[in-house]
This record gives structure tokens, sequence and C-alpha cells, in this order.
């Protein structure tokens, strides 16, 4: 596939500013007011006023006056910042600091402070080219997956040549996810009939990091779909929904990635477009604001937000059929982890509790702190690691007073940032998308 554009092609000239091209209500909409503090987690962590929603805001405001310039400190705050976007659940005052907190980033990368060789080597082979193709993440996936499967990954790991590398890349290393067995489009067949009496015509999104890591949750998500009366639309060869590039300042791709995705999946042709991932739901349901101005795709873009649906939001709105009850139902506890794009992102905190509760045997257990952040955050627990392992323990600490033996939420990010420090910990559970837990309870039902 030839790529559309490039990461030259997001910088802008000094006369431009991401900041300033706001409607500048949005920049001054903020009162001050402190509620947000209590809610944002690396406030809570530092106590410092630089590092909370209010104090980020300052500064874009002041940019956005010309007050102050575009320097390092800013791009570093910027991305200090876990984007969970908590303080907009807490503000009275309605702030949207995602669109705020995206135009900052993209000024940041659009002045370069932050630019050094490894960094714009890493974001140019990962944002700019690997996301660019999914054909080319599902060679790097099958290549991880030979190396993985051939017994060659854990003899590197038994054989203490990981000790000679430096503690950050034996860390990275640990982190490594297991590729699934099958891609997403050798599970999911491109058009499932609905196995009831057809209501709806939806799309499935099978997402990037969901299709190599979690293409078993897709395979879930279209079966549940074709249970409740959805003929299931899922083309194999599936782009990148761009959230990746918005939320780390690459304004331009985003764009061009919003375009390709509307192109494959037309809005007017489906009752619903339906995605399993927070990060990528929330994102994807805010294409008019990238291209509000363009003149081909914006009409086309408010309509894709309207069709576009998180599985659960879905479900609720047609009704999901309740699973039968069946003799191989054992009682287990499970607990709820909200993913922040899930829940301050999206508004979704309701249905997926709603759809587990009507799951025979299983017993919901509310979790302390379920929406605080698990410190995933896109690529947050890669470039921020300290700061995401501090929100990692705190919340495997409330996991492990849940006694739960299940952890369901609903974010590949999460699943993988949990599975991560679950397995660190030797906790004995199983962390799972809720749809994987439906998807199980319907095929119990003939036993």
């Amino acid at each position: 596939m030839t790529s559309h554009t490039s990461m030259e092609d997001t910088t802008h000239s000094p006369s431009k500013n991401h900041l300033q091209g706001l409607d500048y209500s949005v920049v001054q909409q903020c009162m001050h007011c402190g509620l947000c503090l209590p809610t944002c987690p690396t406030y809570d962590l530092t106590k410092l006023e630089k590092h909370s929603p209010r104090g980020r805001i300052a500064l874009m405001r002041a940019i956005a006056d010309e007050e102050l310039e575009v320097s390092p400190s800013f791009g570093e705050e910027m991305y200090y910042c876990l984007g969970c976007l908590a303080c907009m659940t807490a503000c009275p005052a309605g702030v949207n600091y995602a669109e705020l907190f995206e135009h900052a980033r993209a000024e940041v990368e659009s002045k370069g402070v932050l630019k050094n060789p490894s960094r714009s080597f890493i974001r140019r082979w990962t944002i700019g080219w690997l996301f660019e193709d999914q054909r080319r993440l599902q060679f790097l996936g099958s290549v991880l997956r030979l190396y993985q499967r051939s017994g060659l990954q854990g003899l590197i790991r038994k054989s203490g040549l990981l000790k000679l590398l430096p503690k950050r890349l034996r860390d990275m290393e640990k982190m490594t996810p297991t590729i699934q067995s099958h891609f997403s489009h050798e599970l999911v067949p491109w058009t499932s009939a609905a196995k009831t009496q057809k209501r709806y015509r939806v799309a499935l999104l099978t997402g990037c990091a969901q299709d190599l890591i979690f293409s078993d949750v897709n395979r879930d998500t279209a079966e549940v779909l074709t249970l409740n009366g959805c003929e299931v639309i899922t083309p194999p060869e599936q782009h990148c929904c761009g959230s990746l590039h918005a939320h780390n300042g690459e304004w331009s791709m985003a764009q061009t990635m919003a375009k390709r995705m509307i192109d494959q999946f037309p809005p007017e042709t489906f009752d619903a477009i339906i995605t399993n991932a927070a990060g990528c739901g929330s994102h994807l349901k805010h294409y008019h604001g990238l291209l509000k101005e363009d003149p081909v795709y914006a009409e086309k873009a408010t309509l894709w937000d309207q069709r576009v649906k998180d599985i659960h939001e879905w479900l609720g709105i047609i009704g999901v059929r309740p699973p039968a009850n069946s003799s191989d139902n054992t009682a287990q506890v499970v607990t709820y982890h909200e993913a922040c794009h899930l829940a301050h992102g999206q508004k979704i905190t309701s249905q997926p509790r709603d759809m587990l509760r009507c799951i025979p045997g299983l017993e919901l257990k509310e979790l302390a702190e379920s929406n605080w952040c698990c410190g995933s955050a896109g690529i947050y627990n890669i470039v921020q690691p300290e700061t995401a392992d501090q929100l990692l323990q705190r919340k495997l600490d409330h996991i492990e007073a849940s006694k739960a033996t299940i952890v369901a939420t609903g974010n590949p990010g999460c699943l993988l940032q949990i599975q991560n420090g679950a397995k660190d910990r030797g906790l004995s559970m199983r962390i799972v998308h809720p749809i994987t837990l439906l998807a199980e309870a319907y095929r119990r039902e003939s036993l």
C-alpha cells in the first residue's frame, strides 16, 4: 500500500499554531476551580500544579496567547499527561480537555522541541510506517509469533542473555505480548449472517493491537452480534483508525487515517460501526473534529461519528439477549476495571456492568477506584514506565482486595497491562474482555 502521508506532512509554518487555531472559548473555558485535581493520576502522585489538568490548560492558554513559547519543558509536560480524560468527567464547566490535549501535542510536534535522532527514528518507524498498513503489522506479528512458538523466546529468557541489556530494555521485553495463533480475518468471515431474525447490519472494526494480541475478542464480538440479530461485515484488510497518531501529535496523519476508514466503511450503509477497543472508540467518535474543514469529508464524518458504537453501548441500545442457564454455569466473582476512554472518553459506564450481570453464574463485585487509570494509556507504559508502574500497582492492590477470580475490562491496552502486572505479582485470576464472557455463556447454552 502506498503511503498517503509522511511525518513531514505534519509540520506547520511558524505562523500557524494548533492551539490558536481552536475556538478560543475552548481554551479559556477552564474556571480554575480545581475539581479536576483529585481525579488526575499524575497530580495525585506529585501534587505539582503543572502536572494537573488545570496547570496544563494554563500553559496551553499562555501559548495560545503568545505569552509563552513552545519549549522542551512544555512538550515533556504534555507527554507526562496520561490523556485518561478523568478530568473531563469531573469538570463542571465541560472543558473539552481531549481536544486541547491533542492540539497541544500536535503543536509540540510541529515545533519539534522534543526532536532527537532516537525519538525521530522510533516515531517514524512505528507511527509513520508500521501502523500505516495492517499487513506490516501482521508480518511483524507473524515473525514474533514464530519467535514465541518456536521456543526461542523462552530459551533466550532462560539463557541469561537478557541480563546484558539495560534495565529499560529488559523491562520492555517482559511486556512483549503473546501473538494469537490466528489473526482476525482467519477467525471472522467477511460476512457473518444473523443467527436470529436479522434486525441490523453492522460493521466490525478489528483494530491493530486487538488484531494481533486479542483476535479472539473480535471473533467473540462477531459471534455475540450475530446472536443478537445483527449481520456483521468484517473486511479482512482494515486500516488503522488513527488514534495512535492523533494522541501523539500527528494531526495530518490522523486526518488521512480517518478518511481511509470512512472510505472503507461508508457510514450510510450500516446501522452501526462497532468497536470493542475503548481507546480506538473514543477517537473514532470524533472524526468530525478532525475533518470539519474538509469539503469532501466533513458531512460524512458527522454521520460516521453518529454510527460508531462501542460493543457494550450497542448491545445496550438494541437490548442484549440474556444467555440461558446451563449445567456448566459455575459461580464466579468478576470485577470490572473501567478503561479510561470508555468511562471518561465515551461516558459508557453502566452498559458493561449490565451485560456482566445478565450472565448466569457471574457475581459482579465493584472494584475500588474502578475508573482510575491502570497506567497503560496507549504507549504511556513504554514512554513513562515509572509512573505507569505506580498506577499499575495501585490498580493491582484493589484487584487483589476484591477477591475476584475474573477481571473484565474493555480495552486491549488495559488487558495487557493488567495481565502483565498480575503475572509479575503471581496473582491467579483471569483477565478478559467482557464480550468474551458473554460469548462463552452463549456457547454453554447447549450444554
